[in-house]
């Protein structure tokens, strides 16, 4: 892992650059989650290009910043990827769930002017279930009882092995209560319907077929609603595609890249 320091904490990242030369990637983890989620992207896609995936802010490697959830958190959010896009040259932001409100984020209010956008099980307004929030809040077994729900079929995966549940359960409880709840009461609070036809930004949109989080209609939405969007969705797969079904995800991801010239 590698670290920058920036606006008083350090952010850890992990690049990987087997000589591509296409315009390198950044990409930004889901609530709870951490850059692991996007091991496939960093082996796989980085002969073609740059990757590189960071730890948000009170995640994985990455310090923490003492925020209120909501536009403040994000706004930190953005902070973390604007510094980790200087060190590793990023033109292309790819986020799954709160990592891309993190990117819709930056290019509309972080005054980031991305080659691209690619949203990964994410859209324009993240609703949280009011059961999901009321588990969060509480005390006792409530994390307990959001952890297990998440990773209910068609949740965060459609078809997992009993080793990717184990690890992706794990993963969130490292997070912890606090950082977790934050994570999605931001997403909570994230509505840009009415901003995206201000996205000059050419914006990709895809999740699993299977994605009950943030289902493809979802996605359809931006499309249409951005000034240059397309949208699709990965067979096989929840709302952890890039995790579940790799090989379709990078290979519409670098279509789409491909298309665009980048």
């Amino acid at each position: 892992m590698q670290t920058v320091t920036h606006d008083g904490r350090t952010t850890a990242y992990r690049a990987e650059d087997r000589d591509g030369s296409a315009t390198p990637l950044l990409c930004a983890h889901g609530s709870g989650g951490t850059h692991g989620v996007w091991k496939a992207q960093l082996v796989r896609l980085s002969g073609t290009r740059p990757v590189a995936a960071l730890d948000l802010s009170g995640h994985g490697e990455s310090d923490d910043v003492d925020t209120d959830p909501g536009p403040e958190t994000l706004t930190a959010y953005v902070e973390d990827v604007r510094a980790v896009a200087d060190e590793v040259d990023a033109g292309v932001l790819v986020g799954n769930s709160l990592g891309g409100a993190v990117a819709l984020t930056a290019v509309l209010d972080g005054g980031f002017d991305a080659d691209a956008v690619v949203l990964a099980g994410s859209g324009a307004k993240l609703s949280v279930l009011d059961e999901l929030r009321d588990w969060l809040a509480g005390e006792g077994d409530g994390f307990s009882r959001a952890v297990e729900f998440l990773h209910r079929e068609d949740f965060l995966f459609h078809d997992p092995s009993e080793r990717e549940l184990a690890v992706s359960k794990e993963a969130m409880r490292e997070a912890g209560r606090e950082v977790v709840e934050r994570d999605f009461m931001s997403c909570h609070t994230f509505d840009v319907r009415d901003r995206l036809d201000q996205v000059e930004t050419p914006v990709f949109a895809l999740t699993g077929e299977y994605d009950r989080l943030t289902p493809p209609q979802y996605h359809e939405y931006v499309a249409e609603h951005v000034q240059d969007g397309a949208w699709t969705t990965v067979e096989d797969a929840a709302h952890l595609s890039m995790l579940e079904a790799p090989e379709a995800f990078n290979d519409e991801l670098s279509a789409f890249l491909d298309e665009r010239g980048l």
